[in-house]
């Protein structure tokens, strides 16, 4: 008997290539993850409203893997004006995601948000971000270092404590772990 596996859908991000060529990518740790590690199919989500409609992808896809990037979520999305301390926008991005997260809270659909992913969460749910988190008293600085091979840019930086009784407690066999929140 044949079993189908499940399809991830993972989200793209906007870049610009050789400076003139527009294109949508994610990370191929990625999706060799849902492909190696979870078993699933991997399908890249372009962030192009224009051309996704959240209804259907929500029934292509069995969970989404909202991912990482460098642009930052735009501050109209949660009622902050853009200063310089932002950078740079994927508009197209927060035009898919945040409202995907939402239809997906909604009913009950698998996701899992990684570093600005995460972000997506808060601010799809009504929370705001800091244009500079490591700039606040008692935050630390997670961004990408600049130098190094990407085994030292992505090495476990910092631990991670779960809150008792946690669900996630029995999946990770520990109350804590050391991540890289990239």
């Amino acid at each position: 008997m044949f079993m189908k596996k499940p399809v991830v859908g993972i989200s793209a991000n906007y870049y610009l290539i050789n400076d003139q060529y527009p294109a949508q990518a994610t990370g191929v740790m990625n999706i060799q993850a849902i492909a190696g590690v979870v078993g699933a199919v991997p399908v890249i989500i372009p962030s192009l409203p224009e051309y996704i409609d959240i209804n259907e992808i929500m029934q292509i896809c069995d969970g989404f893997l909202f991912t990482g990037g460098r642009p930052n979520i735009h501050p109209d999305e949660y009622g902050h004006v853009p200063t310089e301390a932002h950078g740079e926008f994927d508009r197209g991005r927060d035009g898919v995601t945040l409202p995907l997260i939402r239809a997906c809270i909604d009913v009950g659909q698998p996701v899992l948000g990684i570093c600005r992913g995460f972000q997506e969460f808060n601010v799809a749910m009504g929370g705001t971000l800091h244009p500079e988190i490591r700039d606040l008293p008692g935050r630390m600085n997670h961004r990408m270092p600049p130098d190094g091979t990407l085994e030292e840019k992505f090495a476990l930086r910092h631990l991670v404590r779960l809150v008792d009784d946690s669900s996630l407690q029995p999946i990770f066999g520990s109350d804590e772990m050391m991540v890289n929140s990239l």
